[in-house]
């Protein structure tokens, strides 16, 4: 071992209350979500929307993204070996989900658990129903689940961003031992040799999705190719955290046995979804510029 980072940073900010007081990643979930509206604010005032629709998305995305993260955590990770596994007809069934047997432990949000591809699924259903409800009752604008994502996405990689920086400060989610200089040592979660801090990994592929996606709007104008620039985001993150897997810990104990672990079985229907909106925006005509076309009404 060349050299290693000890890691032993408090969780908590500030200690206050039953609960253990203010947490680095709920504070980080929150600012991220603050940025991501400050630039939709800044995108939907270029082309002209309407000047509410900003204060919708952010509503409706914040609610989406942390009901999604909630649920998918829970429904999808918290799977335990039974003591007594339990026979139904020709099945043995040895893992149970308490969240799914008693769906009001959901509530207990203060024990933690967010999944982001849980988060995902939420700001899909949120952005179709946000879009079915107020959106496309204005049809000057030509918007969709796509086009709502073309914008959404270039916030939600600063969003991410910091959420895995939450992950680092909780000393969460990091990777498999290695001998490279810059390994951490997670103290607070028992760890006495060096490990990837895929944390940082996860930030770095986040933080290059958000100057592509950034440099595609502003310099090349692509949100007039309705999805490219949501399917280019798609491959950025959901290939890089396909890959990234190989060398993260299992977060649970029933991963161990699968060839692919969860996060990668949920990440390839992003990836193939991203591949086709790509290939599909580029067979499609270019859209308007609304920022042009409703300026000059």
């Amino acid at each position: 071992m060349i050299g290693a980072i000890v890691w032993d940073v408090d969780p908590i900010l500030i200690h206050w209350g039953i609960n253990g007081g203010i947490r680095w990643y709920g504070l980080l979930w929150a600012l991220g979500i603050y940025l991501n509206y400050l630039i939709q604010l800044k995108l939907y005032k270029h082309e002209n929307c309407p000047e509410d629709w900003s204060d919708k998305i952010f509503i409706w995305m914040t609610l989406g993204v942390i009901i999604g993260a909630r649920i998918g955590h829970c429904w999808l990770y918290e799977w335990h070996l039974t003591s007594d596994p339990i026979q139904i007809f020709a099945w043995t069934i040895t893992y149970r989900n308490p969240y799914i047997e008693n769906p009001f432990l959901l509530l207990k949000v203060w024990e933690g658990g967010l999944s982001s591809h849980g988060g995902a699924f939420g700001l899909i259903f949120a952005a179709w129903l946000l879009n079915k409800k107020h959106f496309s009752k204005r049809p000057e604008y030509n918007t969709s689940l796509v086009w709502i994502f073309d914008r959404l996405v270039i916030g939600v990689c600063i969003t991410a961003t910091l959420i895995r920086l939450g992950n680092l400060m909780n000393s969460e989610i990091y990777g498999d031992p290695t001998d490279l200089p810059w390994g951490f040592i997670f103290v607070r979660d028992g760890q006495t040799v060096p490990c990837h801090p895929t944390q940082i990994y996860e930030m770095l592929y986040c933080i290059v999705a958000f100057i592509v996606t950034w440099i595609m709007y502003w310099k090349g104008r692509c949100y007039r190719r309705q999805g490219l620039i949501f399917g280019v985001f798609l491959e950025i993150i959901f290939v890089t955290r396909f890959l990234l897997e190989f060398i993260k810990n299992d977060q649970e104990a029933f991963e161990a046995n699968m060839t692919l672990n969860m996060g990668q079985w949920l990440s390839i229907p992003f990836i193939i979804w991203g591949v086709w909106l790509i290939v599909n925006a580029y067979r499609k005509p270019m859209v308007p510029d609304t920022s042009i076309t409703l300026a000059k009404k």
